[in-house]
């Protein structure tokens, strides 16, 4: 995994969902699109925040430096890709 330096496009709003995973069982969620550097055609991702990531506010137009894991899995016969954030930071204006 590398950090790659991405734009926000758009930041969700940060969901909170019952877990049997989590500590307290509730488990925060945001979902933000995060594009790779340079025009407007570059690559986007619709990338998963989750626990303490999910509740960091990000502007339209932030840059960040984020570390993401891609993941697939199946469901019904089809095959899904996830995208988790596995950290972000804010970069200074």
């Amino acid at each position: 995994m590398e950090a790659m330096i991405l734009r926000v496009v758009k930041s969700g709003m940060m969901t909170t969902l019952k877990s049997d995973k989590a500590e307290n069982g509730v488990l925060n969620k945001r979902t933000l699109v995060l594009q790779e550097m340079g025009g407007k055609y570059e690559s986007s991702y619709v990338v998963t925040a989750l626990g303490n990531l999910a509740t960091i506010e990000f502007a339209e137009g932030q840059l960040v430096v984020a570390s993401l894991r891609f993941t697939t899995r199946e469901y019904n016969g089809q095959v899904f890709m996830d995208v988790i954030a596995n950290e972000i930071h804010k970069i200074k204006d």
